[in-house]
């Protein structure tokens, strides 16, 4: 029941479908025309919740002079990531090529390039019953929207040149391969294991919460972080970025599906509730704790119950939507709070305490609440050993994703400079890096 739930990821319906010889002819997949029409929405959403959704979040929280450097970074990943995305990303992370049920050999990391530049695709060219075309670009804005996440972390001191580098850099070598080995389909390393993930918990958010955890420690923290006041600029731009984002959401989840099914409308309620709950969670923990509750903190809140229902939306009742919105809500304005004044680094806008711990909180709480027994809807698994599943999926995102972005951080530092100079920082990146300002006066 796991691997079949698994399938009906679309790289597993990829690698199921379109990568493998039909053995008859009546079995061909035929196009189902309201489910290609229900992805091409799907795809424009998720694009959406990059831009301007988070580009108008993350734009809203900094200081007025790098506003637009937000901005200019996350068309610059899109333009960059969509181009690299066809020319190999595609084919890295859905080639399933050498891959066997179970097996575990050098293609369970990672795809090969038989599909580089999309050979082989034509217009009749079908991923279940949707257009390959359709399904390539909707991946494609997973793989644009993962590496913008890890720019909020670095926000207001990483140069331009240094975040377009760093982010095709790491698109190849931590997202591409993370993809695959969770969605690529029988003998793709965490599908063996039995990993639940339906739309990103792993290769999007841990994935991305990770990576920014790397950068910001690398980088250090903002000119005058201790002792300058550094306040949101424009926190009505950050809330309609929330907003935009939450919708886009539904794109993002119930697309993950690859179609539309009785599925489809268990994801888009669990979608709704992970926010909802988050809100509630984030909100009466600040509530407690500061004694007043904020705009940020709510938004905040329905962010963190998506990200942490992301990977468990297919596979839990509401029960465990509502708990693990609740329980993401909680335990994230805990860690952009406590945590992170613990330890003293500087994640700029958040993006570890929120997509990072989100993440993890919500992948292995996945293999809690999908059991029949707590509401799930995951036959023939128990707690225990789907737990251990996800511990090892977690375990393994964060020490690969962590340890490569590191690398690639300090091979980008060396060639070309991470960190914007001093009096660049001081004038703001709007002016010194792009010669434009977000405000004339």
């Amino acid at each position: 029941m796991v691997n079949r739930l698994l399938g009906k990821s679309l790289l597993g319906l990829l690698a199921a479908c379109a990568l493998v010889p039909l053995a008859q002819a009546a079995e061909a997949p035929v196009l189902n025309t309201g489910s290609t029409a229900w992805m091409i929405t799907a795809t424009v959403l998720v694009l959406f919740m990059c831009l301007p959704g988070l580009a108008l979040f993350y734009g809203g929280l900094v200081r007025a002079k790098n506003m637009l450097s937000l901005f200019t970074q996350c068309f610059g990943i899109a333009g960059l990531v969509g181009v690299l995305w066809v020319i190999y990303g595609y084919s890295m992370v859905v080639d399933s090529t050498g891959m066997v049920e179970g097996e575990v050999s050098f293609n369970s990391f990672v795809g090969g390039l038989s599909r580089a530049f999309l050979a082989g695709m034509t217009p009749d060219s079908l991923v279940g019953d949707i257009p390959e075309g359709v399904f390539v670009t909707f991946q494609m804005t997973f793989a644009i929207i993962t590496p913008a996440l890890i720019a909020g972390a670095f926000a207001e001191r990483m140069k331009f040149s240094a975040a377009l580098l760093f982010m095709a850099l790491w698109f190849t070598l931590v997202y591409a391969p993370v993809a695959h080995m969770v969605w690529g389909g029988a003998g793709a390393l965490m599908h063996n294991w039995g990993v639940l993930d339906f739309a990103g918990g792993t290769a999007v958010h841990i994935n991305a919460g990770v990576a920014a955890l790397a950068a910001c420690l690398i980088l250090g923290k903002r000119k005058g972080y201790e002792n300058t006041p550094m306040p949101a600029h424009n926190l009505s731009l950050t809330m309609a970025g929330a907003a935009m984002l939450w919708v886009g959401w539904f794109g993002f989840n119930i697309g993950s599906g690859g179609g539309l099914s009785g599925t489809s409308g268990v994801v888009m309620l669990n979608t709704q509730l992970g926010a909802c709950a988050g809100i509630l969670g984030w909100m009466f923990t600040e509530w407690f704790k500061v004694g007043k509750p904020s705009a940020l903190g709510l938004a905040s809140g329905a962010l963190a119950g998506l990200v942490g229902i992301t990977p468990a939306c297919a596979y839990v009742g509401v029960g465990g939507a509502l708990a693990i919105g609740l329980l993401c809500g909680v335990f994230c304005y805990l860690s952009v709070t406590v945590l992170k004044r613990r330890f003293g680094y500087d994640d700029s806008l958040d993006v570890f305490g929120l997509h990072g711990i989100g993440g993890m909180i919500g992948a292995v709480l996945t293999g809690v609440f999908c059991v029949p027994s707590l509401g799930g809807l995951v036959e023939g698994v128990t707690i225990g050993g789907q737990v251990l599943a996800q511990v090892k999926g977690v375990l393994l995102t964060t020490v690969y994703c962590f340890v490569i972005s590191w690398l690639i951080l300090k091979v980008v530092n060396a060639l070309v400079g991470l960190r914007a100079d001093e009096s660049v920082e001081e004038m703001g990146l709007d002016l010194a890096e792009h010669n434009e300002r977000a405000y004339n006066h």
